[in-house]
């Protein structure tokens, strides 16, 4: 086998932390709007909308008109959060990759006595802060489904007040960040594998790439296997899965973290 590429491992560090950058910033206007042609953004909800009215009686129609000019007006209040979150919860797969390689660079810059003592640790803060800031976020985004299901079964206003808020998910904008994001996956491997064959022996590292691909599908999926006014509602299922998978290795990486402190600190 050759030496470490030292250029090529930099590369990579560069490219995930694009990439998760990419990610906490997922779908918000700029994105969106600086990539995105306007063909794929989300279309006016209340296209949709008044085309439902249209089957509800003269006076029913008057007070659901009512209320979606109300909606309206507090929908053009409302963050930018309704955006979703799907592809933003990548951030808490793909932050271990870019954690891991973090740390082999900083391998390259520390004596190896030094990174017996301070790997463990750092490795422990890190999967401890993942954890907090994840769960955190599960609420959120289970608060936010919790919400718009129960909007939708409340028909008709219910139903109504849904497809305004939230029935024109920008799933088209969504599927070319995922498929950008894809495509910057498959370069960070490439350079990974020009940096050192042997990343390809390291089961961690490997399980993490498997991970974050396996989650930028799943989201993928998740846009593709329901009408359009309902992908607000499986981006949320998306997010609360790929969230909960994150958590899961995060544990795993803490226990791994203390087993590893404790040998550090074990008398030889």
């Amino acid at each position: 086998m050759g030496k470490l590429r030292t250029p090529f491992l930099i590369l990579a560090l560069l490219l995930i932390f694009v990439i998760v950058l990419i990610e906490r910033s997922a779908l918000s206007p700029q994105l969106v709007g600086m990539w995105v042609p306007q063909s794929l953004q989300a279309p006016d909800p209340t296209t949709l909308v008044g085309e439902a009215i249209r089957f509800f009686s003269a006076e029913q129609q008057q007070e659901l008109d009512a209320l979606r000019n109300k909606k309206q007006n507090e929908v053009n209040q409302l963050p930018s959060d309704l955006s979703g979150f799907g592809v933003e919860s990548l951030q808490f797969v793909d932050s271990f990759l870019l954690f891991s390689i973090a740390l082999m660079t900083l391998a390259l810059l520390l004596p190896e006595y030094i990174q017996a003592k301070i790997q463990g640790i750092l490795t422990l803060i890190f999967a401890i802060l993942l954890i907090l800031a994840a769960i955190i976020k599960v609420f959120v985004v289970l608060a936010k489904l919790i919400t718009m299901v129960a909007m939708l079964l409340s028909f008709p206003f219910g139903t109504l007040a849904y497809l305004i808020i939230f029935g024109s998910f920008p799933s088209g904008a969504a599927n070319a960040v995922l498929s950008f994001l894809f495509f910057l996956k498959i370069l960070f491997v490439v350079l990974l594998v020009l940096a050192h064959e042997r990343f390809l022996q390291n089961l961690g590292l490997v399980v993490f790439v498997i991970v974050s691909f396996v989650a930028n599908i799943l989201v993928t999926l998740l846009y593709g296997i329901v009408p359009g006014f309902l992908v607000s509602i499986t981006d949320a299922i998306a997010a609360i899965i790929v969230i909960i998978i994150g958590i899961i290795l995060a544990i795993v990486m803490a226990v791994f973290a203390i087993l590893a402190i404790i040998l550090a600190l074990k008398p030889a």
